[in-house]
């Protein structure tokens, strides 16, 4: 496993963002997990991440934990090609950057809706989603 991305389960914005890295990873490179599953749980404790971290993603490469804007930015640049333009974003401050993050985060429910349960990977991506 390259790297794990920790996505709350039930928000369809970031079930959208899900579907959208598996479609642009063809090397398979990023695993899955959503922050309520026993994985995610254990993720968060293992880098010391509170139930705050719930509105957040989270990017696990190697023994490096990201959160908010270091995380979609990091997840950005692994993509490559054009989405790897976005590591630009990088020189910004991260208080603004995360600001402009938490913003978004705290409205993607009303924004984008929510799930009742979270996503079950079909069976050909069932192997890159983790328990």
């Amino acid at each position: 496993m390259n790297a794990l991305v920790l996505f709350d389960g039930v928000c369809n914005m970031c079930n959208g963002i899900v579907q959208f890295l598996i479609r642009h990873d063809p090397k398979g490179q990023f695993h899955f997990a959503a922050l309520q599953s026993e994985t995610g749980r254990q993720t968060l404790q293992r880098f010391g991440l509170g139930t705050d971290a719930m509105a957040t993603m989270v990017l696990v490469e190697d023994a490096h934990c990201f959160t908010h804007s270091d995380a979609a930015l990091r997840i950005a640049a692994m993509l490559g090609g054009f989405w790897g333009i976005f590591a630009v974003l990088r020189l910004i401050p991260r208080p603004w950057r995360d600001r402009a993050y938490r913003f978004v985060v705290d409205h993607r429910y009303r924004w984008f809706g929510k799930r009742d349960s979270c996503m079950v990977p079909t069976p050909e991506l069932r192997a890159r989603f983790l328990p």
